[in-house]
């Protein structure tokens, strides 16, 4: 490891560190644009500039300068403030004084280090010049001549994201940075280069002139649109929330969110559910809630309730609903809501066991039944990370665009108990295999896809390669909580009471007994309902949530529900007593509790490892797959259904659709 000096403190760097890194681990900042820790380096914007010894007696770009032994590095001579108020200056030069009305203003990078590294000043007397604006989509709203063509968003689009569709046309002056042929960029990635840009070029654009960052009040919480369980930040006004930013965890999304969890927010506030209903004569009629609390309790069920948890419900409304079925004498609970049966007796055979940044690692991947750039996008872009460093991908099913290349063995699961000479000499070769099964594939070859960890030896001292991939947020937390039928859904249909905790994917219709949906929209679920309870979406209430890897996590409460409803757990809490079997619990402290005892697993926030004992499954698989689960990324759950931005994605980059600007 190298030494080096910083301003005349010695420290030690690791091998391969660039200068700028030395820098940062000395306790120095160094000013930046372009450079960005998850990107290539381009060394565009020379902001970072240092004096180094023994080097060139003038000023050098620290981010592509790598850190050798005996080296000093100097960030605060003269030198180096002449340079960084230079580059600063002409910088500035074509940027538009828009700061009040730009919506970067008050987090803008550009603003905190011209106040900090800039002259107080212009020389600059000549014509500013100006560049058109250009379309990406429905996401992203540019005002290019603020652009100071750093290309963090063109390295994004490329390296992480995987769709080359951002670019720079002309030289000198003239470049520009453009969408290719300034139509709508097409990956669910897309909004990340808001985040990136250091200038107000790339904003948001459904959330343009909202709101300033020092109005906003901002909440801690965790994603429920897939099952990643991506660490997001909620910032809300009042009792609305109006954005959703990323937060940094290396461990699961790095700092990446997908188009869907940023933009679906504007959904919370529409269609909602908010006071109780109960349908008379055919028809839905607002009630309070004794009465609706009443027509369930005259439901002469004889103990045959159900209850079927949707995709976006957090672990503390399960268990709720799971402790008045237990008092009710029941347990037909189910939350694979859409006819999954696959075998749950093991845990650690239905889990994402490589984990989420341990997919890196792997040196030889096979997809089965999966198109994971809509399931869980930020688990493809770990796999693109894994082909970086000499990964093969393999897959079964019907060809689709992942963003890297695949060799596609057919879409007949039958391949599975003949795999290719050429596979298995991959997988016979690889240290780390892993093996990915996706939704399309999960109901009927569950149990052939086991039948490969022998064959492929996925399972190694260290080294899980066996991986099921889910796509509802809920998902692991209820197999956790036992949310699962031997024979799936179907169990639960002849029950004569059912609750619907927030289930809208399900066959409805072929319940055929009284139905109560406690849920916060009202969309499918509360089109079939006999009662409906308000409940609070995952931004309104305080949750546990268990991600596709069996990351327990858990977020907070960034505002109120609207109107009547209220949080899932204090509804049957309170129809508890109301039916005479009143739950021993009355606040959330005290749930969770009872939840730790009910599984242990819970108890504790973080990564969960399951002992690997499948169950005794194998054998060949039979059918062809004729196409994936997700058939629109954009409108999956019943908030992303009433968010207008998702609607406009959806018509937009799924079905093709054009929108006029307001130019044309």
């Amino acid at each position: 490891m190298p030494k080096v000096k910083v301003d005349g403190v010695e420290i030690e760097v690791p091998q391969g560190a660039t200068v700028l890194q030395a820098c940062e681990l000395a306790g120095k900042e160094i000013p930046r644009f372009c450079y960005h820790e998850r990107l290539s380096i381009a060394g565009n914007c020379r902001m970072c500039l240092v004096e180094v010894k023994p080097g060139p007696p003038k000023p050098q770009a620290s981010c592509a300068l790598p850190a050798a032994e005996n080296q000093e590095i100097f960030t605060t001579t003269p030198m180096v403030k002449h340079a960084r108020e230079g580059i600063m200056e002409f910088l500035l030069i074509n940027h538009p004084l828009d700061c009040p009305i730009c919506d970067q203003g008050g987090e803008c990078d550009l603003q905190d280090q011209s106040v900090a590294y800039g002259r107080g000043h212009s020389r600059y007397a000549e014509n500013k010049r100006a560049v058109t604006e250009k379309y990406m989509g429905p996401i992203v709203k540019t005002i290019m001549t603020r652009c100071i063509q750093c290309t963090r968003c063109v390295r994004f689009a490329e390296e992480v994201a995987g769709v080359e569709e951002i670019g720079a046309i002309y030289r000198g002056e003239n470049m520009q940075i453009t969408s290719y042929l300034e139509e709508a960029v097409s990956s669910e990635l897309s909004g990340n280069v808001v985040d990136l840009c250091p200038v107000g070029a790339l904003t948001s654009k459904p959330y343009a002139f909202e709101a300033r960052p020092w109005e906003l009040r901002k909440t801690l919480t965790i994603d429920v649109m897939d099952a990643v369980g991506t660490n997001i930040r909620l910032d809300s006004r009042g009792r609305q929330v109006l954005r959703c930013v990323p937060r940094v965890n290396d461990e699961v999304n790095e700092e990446w969110a997908t188009d869907k969890t940023r933009h679906a927010v504007d959904g919370l506030v529409r269609k909602r559910l908010d006071r109780p209903y109960v349908r008379r004569d055919g028809k839905l009629h607002p009630v309070t809630w004794d009465e609706a609390f009443a027509a369930i309790a005259s439901v002469d069920h004889g103990g045959s309730v159900a209850a079927v948890a949707g995709d976006l419900v957090d672990c503390e409304t399960m268990f709720a609903a799971k402790a008045l079925l237990k008092e009710l004498g029941s347990s037909l609970l189910e939350g694979r809501q859409t006819g999954m049966d696959y075998d749950t007796s093991s845990l650690a055979a239905v889990n994402f066991n490589t984990t989420i940044a341990g997919t890196e690692e792997a040196d030889a991947i096979l997809l089965v039944g999966s198109n994971l750039r809509w399931e869980a996008p930020l688990v493809n872009t770990r796999i693109r990370k894994a082909i970086k460093k000499g990964a093969k991908v393999f897959a079964i099913g019907p060809e689709t665009e992942l963003t890297y290349k695949v060799e596609w063995l057919g879409a007949d699961l039958a391949v599975l108990g003949s795999l290719p000479e050429r596979v298995t000499e991959a997988f016979g070769k690889a240290a780390k295999p892993m093996v990915i099964v996706g939704g399309a594939a999960l109901k009927g070859a569950h149990g052939a896809a086991l039948g490969l960890v022998e064959k492929l030896g996925l399972v190694k001292d260290g080294w899980n390669g066996f991986n099921v991939v889910h796509m509802a947020a809920s998902r692991m937390g209820g197999l956790m909580l036992g949310y699962a039928q031997k024979a799936g859904i179907s169990a639960l249909y002849d029950a004569k009471l059912s609750f619907f905790l927030g289930a809208d994917e399900c066959d409805h219709a072929r319940f055929t007994g009284f139905k109560v949906y406690v849920g916060h929209h009202g969309d499918r679920g509360a089109h079939h309902a006999d009662v409906i309870l308000p409940a609070a979406s995952y931004a309104e209430k305080s949750g546990t949530y268990v991600n596709l890897e069996g990351r327990v996590q858990r977020g907070e409460r960034a505002v109120f529900p609207p109107g009547d409803a209220r949080e899932d757990w204090t509804i049957f809490r309170a129809l508890s007593e109301k039916l005479g079997r009143t739950l021993a619990f009355d606040t959330i402290d005290e749930l969770r509790a009872a939840m730790a005892l009910d599984c242990p697993e819970l108890a504790t926030l973080g990564l969960k490892t399951f002992a690997w004992n499948p169950p005794a499954l194998g054998g060949s698989a039979e059918g062809v797959l004729d196409g994936y689960p997700i058939k629109d990324f954009y409108l999956t759950n019943a908030i992303c259904r009433a968010s207008p931005t998702m609607q406009r994605c959806s018509a937009e980059l799924v079905h093709g659709e054009s929108f006029a600007e307001a130019a044309e």
